[in-house]
């Protein structure tokens, strides 16, 4: 399996300079937008820091990239078919969260991403995240509780939520196993 989940990062770490670049940004300009320091974004790009869910979630926001597409930049060459075995992968280090970017690279403003959250792992995101952008969830085991703003989805397999209007939102895997699902995120 393709995977940013090694050691180095490199590929990630490269993809998101060349983004900033890209947009003439200096590091001050980046952490400006994305809210992150100077140090911690300059330890990303040199793939001396490994990056959690919400700190790649903050740059890429500030790209106007969801997650999935920052990841996808980062490893993929184009094309229709996307094999499994080529599929970006990233692991959080935080909490073992793992997701994997299983829609090929296209011009339909469409991702689809299956995550596997380890059970009694949480992961956040901010309402940045949700912003123009629409998400499904499709839970396919194990048990998942989404914090949408005030309000608790609780998903048993095979159940699937359309998100609200965006607010800050939390992955919960309540257990006793793994949650695994899909996300299929719509850019609008």
């Amino acid at each position: 399996m393709s995977s940013l989940i090694d050691e180095s990062g490199a590929a990630l770490a490269h993809r998101i300079r060349k983004e900033r670049e890209a947009r003439g940004w200096s590091l001050a300009e980046l952490a400006g937008r994305s809210g992150l320091s100077k140090a911690m974004l300059s330890n990303v790009e040199r793939a001396a820091a490994s990056p959690t869910a919400g700190t790649l979630v903050r740059i890429a926001s500030a790209f106007g990239l969801t997650l999935s597409g920052l990841i996808a930049r980062a490893e993929q060459d184009g094309g229709q078919l996307l094999r499994a075995a080529d599929q970006p992968t990233w692991r959080d280090p935080d909490t073992g969260y793992i997701r994997r970017h299983v829609s090929p690279q296209s011009d339909v403003p469409t991702d689809l991403v299956h995550v596997t959250l380890p059970a009694g792992k949480s992961v956040a995101f901010p309402v940045s995240s949700y912003t123009f952008v629409r998400h499904y969830i499709w839970l396919i085991e194990g048990r998942l509780d989404f914090i949408e703003g005030e309000t608790t989805h609780r998903l048993f397999p095979g159940d699937c939520l359309k998100l609200g209007a965006p607010a800050d939102c939390t992955y919960h895997a309540p257990g006793p196993g793994d949650a695994v699902y899909l996300v299929v995120v719509m850019r609008q």
